[in-house]
């Protein structure tokens, strides 16, 4: 059977999940694309359902990805896979050139945070989703597998977040906080130090160890909170040879992960 209605009730119910207050509800999210739905089956993701259009996915076999695709279709059980007509995908997609294929993922459980890590991320009150999903995809490649957030920080199950981290998502747990200065003075005892970026210090991001230490990411346009800044115990600032006054959140998130990459494999 192939569904055609936008009055079906799964198209319904994942038409709802474009709202943050659905996704709370109901612990699910969306994802599109061959690419990321390929990642959500090799990583493992909690599958709810998959809605594809064949006439559209099959005009759509970028670097191999859709022969990849249909092989990992075959790891899915069938009632997860329910196929849609064009004008279904059109009416659920975001994207204009649509290439068929939808998916709900059922988040996973609230992780605790690894205190055996070596190095801790948090980001406080991040806004741009563009910028949190990009934040996420860089902690992925410098090999952080999670990252603390307040509970300001924008929602990670945002569609525009879910695009952005190409896959990562499904590889680096967000750990959100209600009370992120309470947790990094739990943190702090643990034995970690607080980081913050700072234009009153002398230090350079060259100049610390990463070790136990947890760098901390403010707000695009107010910095780290004051109160949380009190408790840091170092202050380091990036370099900038120009005027401009600073540099986008995830830029400089990866520019500071990146020394802590150098310094792993110096």
């Amino acid at each position: 059977m192939i569904i055609s209605s936008k009055d079906n009730e799964i198209v319904k119910h994942y038409k709802k999940l474009k709202e943050k207050k659905y996704r709370d509800e109901f612990s699910e999210y969306t994802i599109e694309g061959i690419k990321i739905i390929n990642e959500a089956i090799e990583n493992g993701a909690n599958i709810s359902t998959i809605f594809v259009c064949e006439e559209l996915l099959n005009t759509n076999n970028k670097n191999g990805q859709l022969e990849k695709l249909k092989d990992n279709l075959k790891r899915i059980e069938n009632q997860k896979i329910i196929n849609v007509t064009e004008s279904i995908i059109r009416y659920l997609s975001e994207v204009i050139n649509t290439q068929g294929i939808l998916a709900i993922i059922k988040k996973e459980e609230e992780a605790k945070i690894d205190l055996s890590a070596e190095l801790l991320l948090v980001l406080d009150n991040i806004q741009d989703p563009g910028n949190l999903g990009t934040i996420i995809r860089t902690a992925d490649a410098c090999g952080l597998n999670q990252i603390i957030i307040s509970k300001e920080t924008a929602d990670p199950y945002n569609s525009k977040v879910i695009r952005s981290t190409m896959g990562s998502i499904f590889r680096v747990k967000i750990i959100r906080e209600e009370n992120l200065l309470e947790k990094l003075l739990e943190i702090k005892n643990d034995g970690f130090d607080i980081v913050t970026t700072s234009l009153d210090t002398d230090n350079y991001i060259y100049d610390i160890d990463y070790n136990k230490k947890v760098i901390v990411i403010g707000n695009e346009a107010n910095g780290v909170e004051e109160d949380i800044n009190k408790i840091s115990d170092v202050k380091i600032k990036i370099p900038m040879l120009g005027k401009a006054e600073s540099l986008n959140a995830s830029v400089a998130t990866g520019i500071v992960l990146y020394e802590y990459v150098r310094k792993k494999i110096k």
